[in-house]
Parts: C-alpha cells; structure tokens; sequence
C-alpha cells in the first residue's frame, strides 16, 4: 500500500510539473497576443474608445484562456507523434543498413575450385605425416622424436608410413600438373602464380607501408607475391624431395646407373629440404594463414574454396575489380540480347 501512496504521489506530481509548464508556456502566449493587439490597436489611425479597447482585450483575453490548454496540448501531441515517427523510420533505416552490410558480409565468391582443393588436403595431409615420420629418422639421437617413432609403432612402421605419405604426395604432383596443362582454370592459375615485376615493387611498397612510410597497402590480383613464395617453395620442394627420396627409396637400381656419392648427395639434399620444408610451412605459412592476428585461428577456405566479399576486397582488390567488371559486361550483353528478342 505504501507503495502504491508513493507511486500515485509521484504520478501528480509528474502531473501538476506538467501542467505548471503548460500554464506558463500558455500565459507567455497570452501576453505576447495582448501586447501585439495593443501595439496594433496604437498604431491605428481610426480613434477607437478606450472602452472598445478594454472590451477587445477582454475578449481576447478569454479566448485565449479557453483555446491555448487545447492548442499547446495537441501541438505537444502532434510533436511526440512526429518524433516517435521520426525514431521509427530512422530505425528502420539503421536496421535496413545493418541489413544491407550483413548480407554484403556473407557474399562469398569460389576462390579455388574443387580440383585445388583436393590438391591442397593431398598436399598437406602427405607434408604433416612425411614430417611426423621423417624428423625422426634424421634427429634418432632426440629423444622427444623417440615419441613420434613409438606412436607409428616402430621404425619400420615409421619407414612405411613415411613412403606411404611419399606416395600420396608424386599423386599430388601428377593431379597439379595435368590440372595445370589440361584444365582453363589450372591454366589460368599458373600463368598469374609467374613472377613478375609488379611483385618487387609490391614488396618494397609493403615493406614501406610496414615502417609507416606509406598510408596505403599495395593492391594485388588474384595472387600476392607471398602466396606466389608459397608456389613455387612448394613446387621446387616437391621436385627435391621426390626426385631424392626415389633414389633412396630404390637404392639397387639407382647405383646401376650413378655413383655412390650421387645417393650421398641425395640422402644430404633429401633431409636438409626436409628441414628447410618443415621450417617454412611452420614459420612461413602456418603464420600467414592461421597465426596471423587477421587470420587467427583461420579460415575453412581450404575446405569449401569460398572467401567473403569484404575479405576478398580487402586482399585482392584487383581481382575483385575485375570480377565486377566482368559481371557488369555480362549483364550488358544480357540486357542487349533481352532488347534483340523483344
């Protein structure tokens, strides 16, 4: 009950707030009405009776008593209306926006199509486990690597494992290069993945922007020159470790037709790439595309090939450029051919 007292004392209080500043917005009306009447009535060159005068004012006076509460109280109404309307269209507005950018955020575009993609988990998944079984055959006096051994279930299961990745990996270079030969987009890939002398001045443009010499990043297509470092690592890797581990792995043949010093050369070029390898996948490329703070933990880009739009403009605006370019001719030609059948 104490409440309720409290809560109703307040609400008339509210009330007679209110209608104590509609009092004094009403007799400021008043009073400017009366004085501009009077000013008027001064002015006027027709001798009027002060009994008129007093009358007039009188009954100006009583109208204004009976119209200002209705006209302020509607006026007040009128503007908390269009003030409510206002808020709700410029919400609408706001939520239209965040609309529009939510859905440019989930437009993604085919990065890499299925063929590369199971090129890149063959690659990978053979890499991962090659390393796994090899970093303990060329370190056997580290003990921590006595772990990754006992797990494969020895060192000739490790030797097994380790040729099985081996042979998932000549399946990758075979794939990649009929892809690269036989198929448009393999083509087309191939020839952008070339360097360039666009990439030396993207590296000391980057290298500029990095010590805050400059305010803009360069702009790159559909590869930059780190994913092109990335290529051609990897393609020259693979050339060094199949060409040596074949040599290794089919010893007898390789002597009946090269020096022993050409498998000594061989076994030394086999296990330094391999470290250089695992080194650069680590460092290199595991930062660029999952430690890096932009990236982190990183993307499934690997497995579904899509990017998102404002990645995509962020990362390779000229390709992105290109692929509006190439959508807005398409729609020309489009239209055109709608406009010839009509």
């Amino acid at each position: 009950m104490a409440g309720t007292e409290e809560e109703n004392i307040k609400k008339e209080s509210a009330l007679a707030v209110e209608a104590g500043r509609n009092e004094l917005i009403a007799e400021q009306l008043k009073n400017d009405v009366i004085s501009e009447i009077q000013a008027k009535l001064k002015k006027s060159k027709t001798e009027i009776p002060a009994e008129t005068k007093e009358k007039i004012l009188q009954s100006t006076v009583n109208r204004l008593n009976q119209i200002l509460p209705r006209k302020i109280g509607r006026l007040k109404q009128e503007l908390v209306d269009e003030a409510i309307r206002a808020a709700a269209k410029s919400q609408k507005e706001i939520a239209e926006i965040a609309k529009k950018e939510e859905k440019t955020a989930e437009e993604t575009f085919l990065r890499f199509n299925i063929h590369f993609r199971i090129q890149h988990m063959m690659l990978f998944s053979s890499v991962i486990l090659l390393i796994l079984t090899g970093l303990p055959l060329k370190f056997p006096a580290f003990s921590p690597f006595a772990f990754l051994v006992d797990l494969f279930g020895g060192i000739e299961s490790s030797r097994f494992f380790h040729r099985f990745a081996a042979v998932i990996l000549i399946l990758f270079m075979v794939y990649h290069t009929l892809y690269t030969i036989l198929h448009r987009d393999g083509r087309r890939d191939f020839l952008l993945l070339l360097p360039m002398p666009k990439d030396i001045k993207d590296v000391i443009w980057n290298l500029k922007y990095f010590f805050g010499l400059s305010d803009d990043r360069p702009k790159f297509g559909r590869f930059s020159y780190v994913e092109k470092f990335d290529y051609w690592a990897v393609y020259w890797g693979c050339v060094i470790m199949i060409g040596s581990g074949a040599l290794l792995w089919f010893q007898d043949i390789s002597l009946m037709f090269l020096p022993k010093f050409a498998l000594d050369a061989s076994k030394e070029a086999h296990s330094d790439e391999a470290v250089l390898a695992t080194l650069a996948i680590v460092i290199w490329h595991f930062y660029n595309v999952h430690f890096n703070p932009d990236k982190f933990p990183g993307s499934l880009l690997w497995l579904h090939g899509r990017i998102p739009k404002d990645e995509m403009m962020e990362e390779h605006p000229l390709e992105y450029a290109e692929l509006m370019k190439q959508k807005e001719n398409q729609h020309q030609v489009e239209k055109s051919n709608d406009t010839e059948n009509t």
